[in-house]
């Protein structure tokens, strides 16, 4: 009896071993490996990306090149990420190479601000922001680029100085702040900021720029635009950004006026066949 006893006992040995010999060998025939390269939308390797398979703790980086290895099940999922790019998730799908394509994580938001650092939103600004398109004006009717701005947006003086079509204009951002220093705002003109004693040569430096081709005026209302463009930027900043070509179908522009004038009251003259009579009458024929 116990002769039968230990013979049964190994048969059962035999068959756990069996057993656990055929579910490992089933367990890595599972498994396969994963080789991928990490690259972004113009080609260039991702290097650094983190590669995690979903649900685990398993994961690489991408090395110089961009390429990953990994083992992983045929149905895993890779999730993919890096700085600066919108995270993707890639099912393996039984494949053995994989090239994965990051995208730039674009942001698009409204009504953003640009300023010198950067681009913020309009209500996260902490200064006084107004923009002023010249497409919501007559711009056919401004004669230089300042007149655009008379009357657009509140705190903002333009006064002419004269008459003359390309005269220069004293502009005056929520009134003067200094008794002696110059009290006109900082005119940057696509991201040029231009010298605030003028042009030489030119009585108005905003005469270079035709009001056609404006597209927007940015104007920043107060001091805290030093912490930009510095303490040029004490009397305010007005930002003018130009119109700039754009791809798909030609546009064309084209502005035009046009004025009928009518006379109130009309003075009566003489002709010429009646000054001549009138001169022959007083002064008689052959004088």
């Amino acid at each position: 009896m116990r002769k039968v006893c230990e013979k049964l006992h190994m048969k059962i040995r035999s068959g756990l071993l069996l057993g656990l010999c055929c579910l490992s060998w089933s367990l890595s025939a599972q498994r396969m490996a994963v080789q991928g390269t990490v690259v972004d939308s113009s080609g260039e390797p991702v290097i650094g990306a983190n590669v995690i398979v979903r649900g685990s703790s398993a994961g690489v980086a991408t090395d110089l090149d961009g390429r990953f290895r990994l083992d992983v099940v045929p149905d895993a999922t890779l999730v993919v990420s890096y700085l600066g790019y919108n995270t993707q998730e890639v099912p393996v799908n039984n494949r053995s190479q994989i090239t994965i394509v990051l995208q730039e994580n674009a942001v698009a938001l409204q009504e953003v601000v640009a300023i010198g650092y950067g681009t913020v939103r309009k209500s996260d600004a902490t200064g006084s922001v107004t923009l002023v398109k010249p497409d919501e004006i007559n711009a056919g009717l401004a004669t230089s680029a300042q007149d655009l701005l008379v009357g657009k947006t509140p705190g903002v003086v333009v006064t002419l100085n004269g008459g003359k079509p390309e005269g220069g204009a004293d502009i005056r951002i929520r009134g003067g702040s200094s008794l002696n220093a110059t009290n006109d705002p900082l005119i940057v003109i696509d991201g040029v900021p231009v010298d605030n004693s003028g042009v030489t040569g030119m009585s108005n430096s905003l005469s270079m720029i035709s009001p056609d081709n404006i597209e927007s005026f940015t104007i920043l209302k107060d001091a805290s635009a030093t912490a930009i463009y510095g303490s040029r930027a004490s009397n305010g900043v007005i930002i003018i950004t130009t119109k700039r070509g754009r791809s798909g179908k030609p546009q064309i522009n084209f502005t035009a006026n046009m004025y009928v004038n009518t006379p109130r009251n009309k003075v009566g003259v003489l002709d010429g066949d009646q000054f001549r009579q009138v001169i022959t009458d007083y002064y008689g024929e052959g004088s």
